[in-house]
């Protein structure tokens, strides 16, 4: 089994890059696990703590299971890989079933700055995209597939500790009047 780990800012591409590995494949020799299914289940959290959750740190990922999902997938079984809602920051009560492929692709912003999951690993890959694009592109997810408005999406980008990209959008964005975004 070739273990293959894609990383890159949130909008980098990520997904693109997978499913053009999978289209260059035999099908249904790929399986795809997502970072995001492993988010930590804050669904007892009040509405108000779960706006606050910092997506993106690695203490909001539950990498003990992602990478006990990995090993077992090495062994031949079939696991239950969960389902994240960012809506309401909660896993739902069932999962999807991940049969063991030729190939399984681990993506997400956060794959590899976890060291027990990188060393499973066979190939690491992080997607580089200018910022303004990535921007773009989450504006756009974020509003479409997370509820979110305009002036929500980039709040979040003003204010919450975003490690690798924070300096970059709160450059772009000051000129924004704070009492607007609240």
């Amino acid at each position: 089994m070739l273990i293959i780990g894609i990383a890159g800012g949130s909008g980098s591409g990520k997904t693109t890059v997978v499913k053009k590995i999978i289209r260059a494949l035999p099908n249904s020799s790929v399986s795809v696990i997502s970072q995001d299914a492993y988010y930590r289940d804050n669904g007892h959290l009040s509405a108000e703590e779960r706006k606050k959750i910092n997506f993106d740190h690695p203490a909001s990922i539950e990498f003990d299971l992602l990478i006990d999902h990995i090993d077992r997938l090495r062994k031949g079984e079939t696991i239950p890989m969960p389902i994240y809602s960012y809506v309401s920051c909660a896993r739902s009560k069932e999962s999807i079933p991940v049969k063991p492929t030729k190939v399984v692709i681990v993506e997400g912003i956060l794959v590899l700055t976890n060291a027990e999951l990188r060393r499973r690993m066979d190939i690491k890959i992080y997607v580089d995209t200018d910022g303004d694009d990535r921007l773009m592109r989450i504006i756009q997810r974020d509003i479409e597939e997370r509820g979110r408005s305009f002036l929500e999406v980039l709040k979040e980008f003003l204010y919450s500790p975003m490690p690798s990209f924070a300096a970059e959008w709160i450059s772009k964005f000051m000129w924004i009047p704070m009492g607007m975004i609240g």
